[in-house]
């Protein structure tokens, strides 16, 4: 079974409903706008970051037009400094390729080596787009939903202002 493929059993199995749009790979949000790709809902990014000693990862998820200020959120998780984090390292812990960075594959993360960390401009009301490990397809479900995505993946959300 793909991850891709595992990805929608498990939706399944969660009872967790999803829109699917499929389209052409896109590597960002930005370069879907470009590409005239309209996702629907609330459109957020994934940034994959690590601690200066490299042991400890962020999977940091905000709103697509927001730019992450990385000093400031260091100094709020009580880091030196915080960088993204290689390919190798993206692949070993979440088991995804970058361009397609995605929560899902917190479901990888058995020894919780990475922090979920949401921006709290991100709207728990509203649905929001992950990748299916693919980034040919958005998948929007609620945020309620991905909530229970999170429980059954034992990881929790750290909600704070990036």
């Amino acid at each position: 079974m793909t991850k891709e493929s595992m990805i929608y059993h498990l939706l399944d199995e969660l009872k967790i409903s999803y829109v699917r749009l499929d389209h052409e790979p896109i590597f960002s949000v930005i370069e879907a706008a470009e590409k005239g790709v309209v996702l629907p809902g609330q459109q957020v990014k994934n940034l994959f970051l690590k601690n200066k000693k490299g042991r400890q990862f962020y999977l940091v998820i905000l709103r697509d037009e927001k730019t992450a200020d990385i000093k400031h959120l260091a100094e709020i998780l009580d880091e030196k400094r915080l960088s993204f984090a290689n390919d190798k390292e993206l692949e070993e812990l979440l088991q995804v390729e970058p361009g397609a960075v995605t929560p899902f594959g917190l479901l990888f993360d058995k020894e919780k080596k990475v922090q979920l960390i949401v921006d709290e401009e991100v709207d728990p009301n509203l649905t929001v787009g992950f990748h299916p490990f693919v980034n040919t397809t958005t998948l929007n479900i609620a945020y309620a939903d991905f909530l229970r995505f999170l429980e059954k993946a034992e990881h929790t959300v750290k909600r704070i202002r990036c």
